[in-house]
């Protein structure tokens, strides 16, 4: 396995376990009684907001710690340079995340012009978001795997 795809696998593991472990901490921070119904516009504005630092600040965490542990394991250094096909990966890669995303906010649109409740709209874009980066991650181990 190229150092490539160990950096993606170990991002699309922590990817799941960061937004797995904070949806269970959100959750139950809501059954404690702090929010007052499940519309309450707050608690996913907050929730929003709090996710995004802390995915960030824990994947550079992770990343540092799967350079470590690589460097020890196999005394391979990252590589220091992106080459046309890294580009080109990451690109092909991006769009299909997009259109996940893009996928989600249109769908998420749908309780706001329905009978159905507002905070579905928050749900709809914190799981598609969630899904796109997943997705993305998927596609360019699949595009390492299959050479492009």
């Amino acid at each position: 396995m190229s150092y490539q795809e160990k950096k993606i696998f170990v991002s699309i593991i922590s990817n799941i376990l960061i937004f797995t472990l904070y949806t269970l901490y959100a959750v139950n921070k809501a059954e404690e009684g702090s929010i007052t119904s499940a519309s309450d516009f707050s608690f996913w504005g907050s929730f929003i907001l709090v996710l995004l630092p802390v995915s960030i600040v824990a994947k550079i965490i992770i990343h540092i710690v799967f350079i470590i542990i690589n460097k020890i394991a196999t005394n391979e250094d990252e590589p220091s340079f992106e080459d046309e096909l890294d580009k080109i990966i990451e690109l092909k890669a991006d769009r299909v995340s997009l259109y996940m995303f893009f996928f989600g906010f249109i769908l998420s649109m749908i309780p706001l012009v329905t009978d159905l409740p507002t905070y579905l709209t928050f749900l709809v874009l914190i799981l598609f978001g969630f899904l796109s980066d997943l997705l993305g991650r998927i596609a360019q181990l699949y595009f390492y795997r299959k050479g492009v």
